[in-house]
């Protein structure tokens, strides 16, 4: 894996931001230089607060500078920030709807070495299901960066999910972020893949393969999760009859369930989903454990073949 990680954009950002806006103050877990948040501790000491290793108080503390009109961001690993902190997450930032934005790092296997008890497979399931919540996965540094402004602007608690590695780049300096929208980056007619994250460059990376074999593919990044783009589904659905979503978490309660549950009610087609498969990682560099846990692009074709399979099995 190369390219610059999402968590290293988002440190850069913080700064950008704070420079901007007075009322932005950061909180993190005794985590600042894995999360990145320490450049933000170094310009404004006076609005940077370490809260040690306790997520629980870093979302309650979060909770009460938004209450007084701070913009916080409150930042540790994916799998302490929503599985740790999840009911304070819950009755004190979501049922509030408090201004709290919380940066979670270090999500999905590609943790690594760090092994199964450190890799948050789950946290979009989580995220995605508390009212309120807004739900952003980037797929690379410009996207983080544009995210994490665009998340300070908005009212109200947002996740923003980041990684650890290094990501290709996907998008220029000039993208711009619009909640509640998806982007397609390549058009296609025989198959649409609709990625999150580190997925994203993978599913275009298919697609070029895939165009090689006479298979056209329509290629989406989702990287607004929650709220989700209902109405370019549909209509990518109507275009291509056949669907493949690819994201690095589980395949129930992500990207391939909110995909789904969209589909299923508004424009029924094949939907076969990429991803952790209902089980824990373990340790081991992040591009063994891609391989190993089927998040590939050789799995989006596979996956792609499948979905125009089924596809045409039901038009028969």
């Amino acid at each position: 894996m190369g390219g610059i990680a999402t968590r290293e954009a988002y440190g850069k950002a913080l700064v950008e931001l704070g420079q901007i806006n007075e009322k932005i103050v950061v909180l993190d877990a005794d985590l600042s230089k894995s999360t990145k948040t320490s450049d933000f501790a170094k310009a404004f000491p006076d609005r940077f607060f370490n809260i040690g290793i306790a997520e629980q108080n870093l979302m309650g503390v979060a909770a009460g500078l938004a209450a007084v009109g701070k913009i916080p961001f409150a930042s540790t690993f994916a799998v302490f920030a929503a599985g740790r902190a999840f009911e304070i997450i819950r009755n004190s930032i979501c049922y509030p709807k408090l201004n709290v934005k919380i940066a979670a790092t270090h999500a999905g296997l590609t943790v690594g070495e760090d092994g199964a008890s450190h890799q948050a497979i789950e946290d979009l399931a989580l995220m995605r299901a508390l009212p309120n919540m807004r739900v952003f996965v980037p797929a690379d540094a410009a996207q983080t960066r544009a995210i994490v402004k665009k998340a300070a602007d908005i009212e109200g608690p947002v996740y923003i999910r980041l990684g650890r590695s290094g990501v290709p780049e996907v998008f220029g300096d000039d993208y711009e972020f619009e909640p509640g929208k998806g982007k397609v980056l390549k058009d296609g007619k025989d198959v649409t893949l609709v990625a999150i994250g580190i997925m994203t460059a993978k599913a275009l990376e298919a697609a070029k393969i895939l165009e090689t074999e006479g298979i056209a593919a329509r290629v989406i990044d989702m990287a607004s999760l929650k709220p989700i783009d209902r109405e370019l589904l549909v209509e990518s659905a109507k275009l291509t009859q056949a669907v493949v979503t690819a994201e690095e978490h589980s395949v129930i309660g992500g990207l391939g369930g909110a995909v789904a549950e969209v589909l299923s009610e508004e424009y029924p087609v094949p939907v076969v989903k990429v991803g952790v498969q209902d089980v824990f990682g373990e340790s081991g560099t992040p591009d063994k454990l891609l391989e190993k846990y089927g998040l590939t692009v050789k799995e989006i074709i596979t996956a792609a073949k499948k979905a125009i399979s089924l596809s045409r099995r039901l038009q028969t």
